[in-house]
């Protein structure tokens, strides 16, 4: 029943062969895997992916049994080869990641780039992504856009400036991964650099243990330290758009005096002045002065 369904679900889709096939594969929730996966898994020739043990659980699951190919960091480069030699044999072959979409934060953009430079087709059959998923559930309604930023660097003082370029840009979301034993020391910066952004913490998507929590940035710390198991697991971080805080929504007096204090004041204490002599929200001033100082 469950191959029929998968078939159906095709909808009179091509799947030529000579063709390699990005598949996106579940989060946590194997129920997310769709139709369209599933027959494709079925139809193709072998499957390249990022662990071959964890794709053996998932083929296990779905009772399919194809080659499996190992193309991960490590190796993405020379692994494809054996890939692009299926492809010009006339093979449909089929990439996964352990978890997600492939080529997002995971393997899969050389192997991708290999295939079209060799002038096989490469078509995308989508599904779940952390990123997106958090993202909708962060209710940013203030964004004009979002940008994909994945992990930040790990040694502190890079991680420190990669961060304040990410929280210059003021009126997009910006989308985080983080590893849970380094998600106390990302709140805690980003606490220090931005206490009043709205950041979003989505842990485990789509797990049994999946926990959704919207925050000024300064309680996060806290909000962290109060249970053990909120440290726990994979993180997405949303961080909101400041939309407020733009330059353009700030009259331009206090623009200029903010601008003013700014030259000779630290940020907090130009913040709290220009918002004592121009009457102007505090916040507003605070992202606006800081999105002055990151791009300056």
């Amino acid at each position: 029943m469950l191959s029929q369904a998968a078939a159906s679900a095709a909808g009179g889709q091509q799947y030529p062969a000579g063709s390699l096939y990005v598949v996106a594969t579940p989060i946590g929730n194997l129920a997310d895997l769709s139709l369209r996966a599933i027959h494709v898994l079925g139809l193709v020739d072998a499957v390249a992916c990022e662990d071959t043990r964890q794709t053996a659980v998932l083929m296990r699951h779905l009772g399919l049994h194809k080659p499996l190919l190992a193309v991960h960091e490590h190796n993405e480069q020379s692994a494809s080869g054996p890939v692009l030699a299926r492809l010009a044999a006339g093979e449909r072959v089929a990439y996964v990641s352990d978890a997600g979409t492939p080529a997002v934060s995971d393997p899969g953009a050389a192997l991708v780039a290999r295939a079209v430079a060799a002038g096989h087709r490469v078509l995308p059959i989508p599904g779940a992504s952390s990123a997106v998923a958090a993202l909708s559930v962060a209710g940013d309604e203030g964004a004009r856009a979002f940008a994909f930023v994945g992990f930040l660097p790990t040694k502190a003082g890079e991680r420190r400036t990669a961060l304040q370029e990410v929280l210059a840009h003021t009126d997009t979301s910006q989308v985080l991964f983080e590893a849970p034993h380094r998600i106390v020391e990302l709140v805690a910066l980003l606490a220090e650099l931005a206490p009043q952004r709205r950041i979003t913490l989505a842990r485990e998507l789509t797990k049994q243990f999946e926990s959704i929590h919207t925050a000024e940035a300064a309680g996060l710390p806290a909000w962290l330290a109060a249970d053990a198991q909120r440290q726990r697991g994979e993180f997405v971080l949303v961080l909101h758009a400041a939309a407020a805080a733009v330059s353009e929504g700030l009259p331009a007096e206090a623009q200029r005096v903010l601008q003013l204090l700014l030259a000779e004041l630290p940020l907090k204490p130009a913040v709290a002045l220009a918002a004592q002599i121009t009457g102007a929200p505090r916040n507003a001033l605070y992202e606006a002065g800081l999105a002055l100082k990151n791009s300056g």
